[in-house]
């Protein structure tokens, strides 16, 4: 029989003896000649020179330490360390050269946005800085008024105050130098339920002042300001004031040239060297000190007084009607004007933006099918005013009622 490599059963060291360590088992060294034996020794043991020195179990480096050298070609079987072979770390990648940075670039787009953006910042930050340029004045009495009545009624006032106005502007807009402050223009406009309603009083009708007795109504104004005037008009038409607005000479010239001017059409020619008014008849564009002077004048017309309140409601709904139209908002230099115009005015405490621009938009019906526009019943050419067509008219717009209000009622200048 051939040779069998190896140990034989029953052959090697035995427990119990000296060839046999009870730690690590047999004594390869004491059981085989060194460099004869074919017995597998433990990985990376060394036989110590001494057999009874200590063995010591090999050990393998933390992870992430220092590594043995790389296997040979040979050396292909993997390593009994009761644990996965550590992997080594790949090398630090170089760091790719850093892409240039485009350039940002403004589209079209972009300027399209931002020119909206500091449009609608335009738009709302103009009015607040206007509103706040108001003068705003304590114009409604204490008691005795009449009480809370459906609708909404402003009484509209243009004084002849020259406060603000230059030598050079009074002279240029024929104003003179009178002292003192005076209404050219008092009218009531109600806006509610039915049609809108404009309605001059003549600043020469004959009516009861409180406490100063019969006298001009815009004698009232003289003595005692807008309170007065508002405690006079209440008083003597039974009608409640919700908001007061005043504009004076320079804000209605402003006013007007804000608009681009309005059309006026005199019936006939107009000279009037105290208005500084000289006109030929027909319709015509009007600029600011025109519009002035014509909605002043009462030296032409043999029935003055009356004309001139045709004249000034004319004006003034011109004024409102270009005021609300697109343009005034998608032009920048008129929407600029117009509300540097406000600063013209003076208005009672509580009325805000919303209320004016209810006027303006009301003002822009007078003349049409949705609108009313009149004078006072008045008896005759002295100013008195018709006691019976008069109350008749009051009653009606204190009612809200102007859907009923009559042509016999409403009339032009007041007559019959």
């Amino acid at each position: 029989m051939g040779m069998v490599d190896g140990p034989q059963p029953g052959t090697g060291p035995q427990r119990g003896t000296p060839e046999y360590d009870w730690l690590y088992g047999p004594d390869p060294v004491a059981s085989h000649p060194a460099g004869t034996s074919d017995e597998t020794r433990p990985l990376g043991s060394v036989p110590p020179v001494n057999p009874d020195a200590t063995r010591v179990m090999p050990t393998m480096p933390p992870a992430g330490g220092p590594q043995g050298p790389a296997p040979g070609p040979t050396d292909t079987a993997p390593r009994r360390t009761g644990r996965p072979p550590v992997q080594p770390s790949p090398p630090p990648l170089a760091p790719s050269p850093e892409a240039p940075r485009r350039k940002r670039r403004f589209g079209p787009w972009f300027w399209v946005r931002l020119v909206v953006v500091l449009w609608l910042v335009f738009l709302v930050a103009v009015p607040f800085w206007a509103w706040s340029r108001i003068d705003k004045v304590d114009a409604f009495p204490g008691s005795g008024r009449p009480d809370d009545q459906p609708g909404t009624t402003y009484l509209i006032v243009g004084s002849d105050s020259r406060a603000g106005l230059s030598a050079e502007e009074r002279k240029k807009l024929g104003t003179g130098n009178a002292s003192g402050q005076r209404t050219d223009t008092i009218m009531l406009l109600h806006v509610g339920a039915g049609p809108d309603l404009l309605l001059s009083i003549p600043r020469d009708s004959y009516v009861e002042i409180p406490g100063h007795g019969t006298n001009k109504i815009n004698a009232a104004f003289a003595y005692g300001g807008p309170k007065l005037l508002v405690k006079t008009v209440e008083a003597d038409t039974g009608i409640r004031i919700d908001h007061y607005v005043e504009i004076g000479f320079g804000g209605f010239v402003n006013a007007v040239d804000a608009v681009g001017g309005v059309e006026i059409c005199p019936t006939e020619a107009m000279k009037d060297p105290l208005a500084n008014l000289d006109i030929p008849k027909g319709c015509q564009e009007a600029d600011g000190i025109t519009a002035l002077g014509y909605a002043r004048s009462r030296h032409v017309y043999a029935d003055s007084d009356f004309t001139r309140v045709v004249h000034q409601r004319e004006v003034v709904s011109a004024v409102g009607h270009k005021a609300v139209s697109p343009w005034s908002v998608l032009n920048p230099v008129r929407y600029w004007n117009l509300w540097m115009a406000s600063n013209g005015l003076r208005i009672s405490d509580g009325t805000g933006p919303i209320a004016l621009g209810r006027m303006a938009w009301a003002m822009t019906h007078i003349s049409g099918k949705d609108g009313m526009s009149c004078t006072v019943p008045v008896l005759d050419g002295y100013i008195h005013w018709d006691p019976e067509r008069s109350q008749a008219l009051f009653k009606k717009i204190i009612a809200d009622d102007t859907a009923h209000v009559g042509k016999s009622l409403c009339t032009p200048k007041g007559l019959p």
